[in-house]
């Protein structure tokens, strides 16, 4: 648990020098799902598309221990995942933590 801790603040730190400030994970799963988009961040990204950011990132991260697969791109070049089994952390701090520990390897 501690090398966790540490190894989040090390994180935390690498996000604040990149951006200016630290983002929430809210924030974080945006940055992630624009990077695997691959496309220049927008300022006018719709509602319904930084949902959809996010959920780019939350299985592209959950790929790492294989809930998801990557299926491929469709024709407007948005990536697709099939999922491969359902999230087994039960609660909100269980999937925070899971979450947290693959943003961690995504991020080194």
């Amino acid at each position: 648990m501690e090398q966790f801790e540490q190894r989040w603040l090390e994180t935390e730190e690498l996000l604040r020098t990149r951006f200016g400030k630290l983002p929430d994970m809210e924030g974080i799963l945006f940055l992630i799902g624009v990077n695997e988009l691959g496309k220049l961040p927008r300022k006018n990204f719709s509602k319904e598309q930084k949902q959809d950011l996010m959920h780019i990132a939350v299985c592209t991260l959950l790929c790492q221990l294989g809930y998801y697969e990557y299926a491929g791109r469709d024709e407007e070049g948005w990536p697709h995942f099939h999922e491969l089994k359902s999230v087994t952390a039960a609660g909100i701090k269980d999937q925070e933590q899971m979450l947290k520990e693959c943003m961690i390897r995504y991020f080194e």
